[in-house]
């Protein structure tokens, strides 16, 4: 038994590609009212009074400057600095779940935790007077400062790890300047 499948265009479909096209017409003329002239740099005018296009009609390109989003308000409201980072590690709620590194620090009243992805990550950062930090399933270091002085700390895998001053015979607040991960 052959089914027939009618092709032609229903009234109703008719309807909605005219008010559709309607509609479009009526938007591009708008913007043609509101803007008569090209944008400032695409076009310039010729001796003749002619307008000649000196711009690409490509769009521009996007540029990944690495910044950590929303890091002025993780500041405000937390009191951490989030500076850098390729996006494989990121800040997070502690109780989000499992394989999180955590930071303690004096001036924290809770853990710091980040979610790390990918093969390997790196966020710079600053997070003053930390003193132990807790690995995930990723081989982790955390670069730290403490009076002009740089010292990298390889962090065990899901353990604590005693850094900055727990680990110094001096006892000085160390800053953690930055997190590298690697699968």
């Amino acid at each position: 038994m052959k089914t027939h499948t009618n092709t032609a265009a229903t009234p109703h479909r008719t309807h909605l590609v005219t008010r559709t096209l309607l509609a479009a017409l009526a938007v591009g003329t708008t913007v043609w009212a509101l803007f008569p002239t090209p944008p400032a740099g695409t076009q310039n005018a010729s001796a003749e009074g002619q307008t000649v296009t000196v711009a690409g009609e490509a769009p521009g390109y996007a540029i990944e400057d690495f910044n950590y989003p929303g890091a002025d308000r993780i500041l405000r409201e937390q009191g951490i600095t989030l500076k850098r980072g390729d996006g494989h590690i990121t800040l997070t709620d502690c109780t989000t779940g499992t394989g999180l590194i955590q930071i303690m620090a004096r001036r924290q009243t809770n853990p710091i935790c980040f979610r790390t992805t990918g093969t390997t990550g790196w966020l710079t950062l600053e997070i003053p007077a930390v003193y132990i930090v807790k690995g995930n399933d990723y081989t982790t270091q955390v670069d730290m400062t403490v009076g002009g002085q740089e010292k990298t700390f390889d962090i065990e895998k899901n353990t604590w790890t005693a850094v900055g001053e727990s680990a110094d015979d001096q006892g000085r607040e160390y800053m953690l300047m930055e997190i590298k991960t690697t699968r």
